[in-house]
This record gives structure tokens, sequence and C-alpha cells, in this order.
């Protein structure tokens, strides 16, 4: 459904990201995981348009979308989260999600069923009691689902999901993990993942890439990356000897 083939970025002098290569199966939930400044939400920029690759390419449903503004790349059905939340703060909740409805897939769309849409994506993410409130009186897990119901209102086929669980306590990790099953269980749409909460995305992908400097050291299952020395060691660091 969706390809990466030997992408590559630089800064200046500097990779983000070198010959990174993936692929993402219809129905999958697939994770991205490294540590602190890996190249995950720069993969993530450069799939959704608004970086473009230095080299290499992406290709969505055979489709070259390499060179394509993120606009098109929505329209097309990949819609995304942002790390840091960012939703209009003076707008209503349910205008938030309205906007999503009108800019993403559907080529025409009124303004009454942008509003129906976004009823339909705040009950999803349980915010419909929220939907007239302004989004700069919620508190952050209300914006991390508000943020997901915006994405959600695109109407995608692929969602990009950029740590949607920073900032939570256990509890609404645990409730937030099962609302990512939902995503593709009950819309039938596919999951990009970025996480740093190791044991929330352990258990709830069904594969794992694993980033390192710009660089894939490691794909596979959860069991299969928990046990990869590559792995352990981007993350504690190589044991000294002597």
């Amino acid at each position: 459904m969706l390809e990466g083939v030997k992408v590559t970025k630089f800064f200046g002098g500097l990779p983000a990201l070198r010959n990174v290569s993936f692929t993402l199966e219809k129905g999958e939930i697939l994770g991205l995981i490294g540590p602190n400044g890996a190249g995950k939400t720069t993969l993530f920029n450069v799939i959704s348009g608004f970086h473009k690759p230095t080299s290499g390419f992406v290709k969505f449903q055979g489709v070259n979308i390499t060179r394509f503004n993120p606009h098109k790349i929505c329209k097309l059905g990949i819609g995304r989260t942002f790390q840091i939340v960012n939703p209009f703060p003076n707008y209503t909740v349910a205008e938030n999600v309205m906007i999503g409805a009108l800019f993403g897939k559907d080529k025409s769309i009124s303004l009454e069923e942008a509003r129906e849409e976004a009823f339909k994506y705040l009950d999803f993410v349980n915010l419909s009691d929220k939907k007239d409130l302004a989004a700069k009186n919620l508190n952050i897990i209300e914006m991390k689902y508000l943020e997901i119901a915006r994405a959600l209102a695109t109407k995608p086929k692929i969602i990009l999901l950029d740590e949607p669980l920073s900032g939570l306590n256990p509890t609404e990790i645990k409730d937030a993990c099962k609302l990512i099953k939902r995503i593709r269980d009950e819309l039938n749409v596919t999951v990009f993942w970025v996480e740093h909460v190791m044991r929330a995305i352990m258990t709830t992908a069904e594969r794992i890439i694993v980033l390192n400097y710009g660089e894939k050291i490691a794909e596979g299952t959860p069991t299969e990356i928990s046990r990869d020395k590559r792995v352990i060691e981007a993350y504690l660091g190589k044991e000294e000897v002597g």
C-alpha cells in the first residue's frame, strides 16, 4: 500500500535519513521506533510531502508521490497527526474537525456535511460532549484525540500517527492503544505509528521498524525487535569492556 525505497534526506551536510526502505501493507499497524533524533518524524514529513527527499522515492498504491505537495497527498488518502498538537485554538472542537473534512479526500463537501462528518469522528474518539468548546480549553489527551479526529475526517486510507501517547498517563495510554486498534478494525484505516512508549507499541503494533541516526537498523515482529542486539545497543549503548 505504501512503499519507500532508499529514502535519503540531508539538511545541509547532515543526513537525517539514509537509504531507508520500507513497506506498509493494507490493514496493518506498523510501528516506527528509535532514539531521539533517529529520523522518525523526518520520514513522516517526507511521506506526507512536507520535506522532499534528497534521493529515493515514496509510492502510495503504486503512484510515485515523492514530489507531491502535502494537500495533494492528503487528498489521495494519507492523513497524519503531529507530535506537537496545534489546533486552531479559538475555533470550537467541532470546527477544527470540520476543517479536516472540508480539505480532505472528498472533492466537494458542504458545510452541513462537514459538520455531520465532524460529529461522527468526535463520537469515535469520545469527544462529542466537547464539540462546542474552544479547542484551547482542552486538556492534553483531549487535544491528542482532537488531532486524531481531524486527521480521520480527511478520510484517509493510511494515517500517520506521530507520538500520540506522549504526555499521557498509563490509563490514558491503554485507552489510546485501544483507539488505535479501533481505527484499523472499525474504520479500515491502515496505521503507521511513531512512538516512544515502548510497552504500548510493542503490544499493539504487528511489525516494527527501528531507525537510528537516520538508518534502518532492524525490522520485524515486536518479539524479534525486543531481542535484537542492534536495537538494544541503540537504546542502551554498547557495553564497555575492561
